[in-house]
């Protein structure tokens, strides 16, 4: 189910990672801005129906997925258009 668009993009982002990736709440619980993520590009598809928006091939780059801080930025400037 999509995500409002006045909720947090932050506990979206981590239900994300937790949901599709298999982490354990604590683990996506511990990220911080600076948590290095492994470039899951499985996560576009996931994204995009959570947050209902549209990702096109050439809003990503390596630095989306550098971080945990970098996905939640990208996903909030996705969110606020």
């Amino acid at each position: 189910m999509p995500v409002d668009r006045t909720s947090d993009v932050t506990g979206a982002v981590r239900d994300l990672l937790r949901d599709v990736l298999g982490l354990s709440q604590d683990r996506v619980d511990a990220f911080d801005a600076d948590t290095p993520l492994f470039g899951a590009l499985t996560l576009l598809t996931e994204m995009e129906d959570r947050l209902d928006i549209l990702i096109e091939d050439d809003d990503i780059d390596g630095e989306t997925f550098e971080t945990f801080g970098t996905l939640v930025t990208f996903a909030e400037a996705k969110v606020a258009h």
